[in-house]
């Protein structure tokens, strides 16, 4: 036991995946591989778990429940699940203003003329929306204290036209709300208080140390 918590003060990162592998009883891989290696196993089979389910439930409805802005969501909740930006609020709001403001951008610059990957030289209309919709997301996130860098990514996807439909953009949302509930079961299983809603006063970010 001596040995694991020495493994625990001299690594580097979350301490909740340590805390996760004594739950699980694994403290055999903290003794035989590096912590490193141990954190980076935790981060992918959380990765490909929770993906996985949505990519699965994507190809049973045949909606987009995975989209690309996704994948740094899903990193951000078991890398650095205490941060800020990594909250429930943030996270949930974070893509939601995203939504709104690819929408409002793709509507209001006439960029869905055109179907998205028809390439006619330059199509200004686009172009604008992108612009539009990435500053108008990130002014939004910093005016209301909600920022979560990957919504910026959401916002691009829908104001390109790669996925605009109404429908699709509530099936995103609902996307994030599955992505961020399997997150707080995960993190709440590793004896982290990962918030509910949104991080309070009394919870510090867990933040890697120097190497």
């Amino acid at each position: 036991m001596r040995k694991l918590d020495s493994i625990a003060q001299e690594s580097a990162g979350p301490d909740h995946i340590l805390s996760l592998l004594r739950r699980l009883r694994m403290d055999w891989l903290l003794h035989h591989f590096p912590p490193r290696l141990v954190r980076s196993l935790y981060v992918f089979v959380n990765g490909f778990v929770t993906i996985g389910l949505l990519a699965l439930l994507a190809l049973l409805s045949r909606n987009p429940f995975v989209f690309p802005s996704l994948g740094p969501t899903a990193y951000l909740l078991f890398f650095s699940p205490l941060a800020k930006t990594c909250s429930p609020r943030n996270t949930i709001f974070g893509h939601a203003i995203g939504i709104i403001c690819g929408y409002g951008a793709f509507v209001v610059t006439g960029a869905g003329a055109l179907p998205f990957g028809v390439h006619p030289g330059i199509f200004w209309p686009r172009i604008l929306a992108a612009a539009l919709s990435l500053s108008a997301t990130g002014a939004l996130m910093v005016l209301l204290g909600v920022s979560h860098p990957p919504a910026g990514a959401t916002t691009l996807i829908i104001s390109l036209g790669i996925i605009s439909k109404p429908r699709e953009l509530v099936i995103i949302e609902v996307a994030v709300f599955l992505l961020v509930a399997q997150a707080l079961v995960i993190n709440r299983l590793a004896g982290l208080p990962y918030p509910l809603w949104n991080v309070g006063a009394s919870v510090k970010p867990v933040s890697e140390e120097s190497e």
